[in-house]
């Protein structure tokens, strides 16, 4: 793969038991090597990857995951195992992994899809506090407005995907 985008990086990011995380098979394709391969580098080095670092999903975790796009079929080549999953922190450890130069630039730019979405939720945050203080000054001839805002703001305006394990009516 060349030179991953970030926009193309943050697609591949889901949120999992709390984590945002890539999917082994994801960073495989990203790095351009094997899932495999990248799997073997890691259990090689088990030790530098604790569960904050990287976990294997659950079966109930991977089958919400792969109802959210198109797999192949387990009995003709799909994935047999359970997948690995990797945090920001996880990603960074790849780095001390996986030493060529398109891991380098990969990780670079991870990293910095990593710390957009940062920024994004920071920035909602600070958004959604300062519409509470403002709704707090002002009288009901706005309450409307304000409720127009936050129902704005409920909708993500970057693309995450839907948190694992939980239906449509949990969220």
């Amino acid at each position: 793969m060349q030179n991953p985008t970030i926009a193309g990086i943050e697609s591949k990011i889901y949120l999992i038991r709390g984590h945002k995380v890539l999917l082994d098979s994801d960073l495989a394709s990203l790095y351009d090597v094997e899932t495999k391969v990248l799997n073997q580098a890691v259990r090689r080095n088990i030790e530098r990857f604790p569960e904050d670092f990287m976990f294997q999903l659950l079966e109930t975790e991977w089958y919400f995951l792969k109802s959210q796009f198109v797999t192949s079929n387990e009995g003709r080549g799909g994935k047999q195992k359970l997948p690995l999953v990797f945090t920001e922190y996880g990603v960074a450890m790849l780095s001390s992994v996986l030493k060529s130069n398109q891991a380098i630039q990969v990780n670079i730019a991870i990293m910095r899809a990593f710390g957009r979405l940062r920024k994004v939720l920071e920035s909602n945050q600070e958004l959604a506090k300062r519409s509470l203080d403002l709704e707090s000054r002002y009288d009901e001839q706005f309450s409307e407005v304000f409720r127009a805002i936050r129902e704005l703001m409920s909708e993500r305006s970057v693309p995450l995907k839907r948190i694992i394990g939980l239906g449509k009516k949990d969220m």
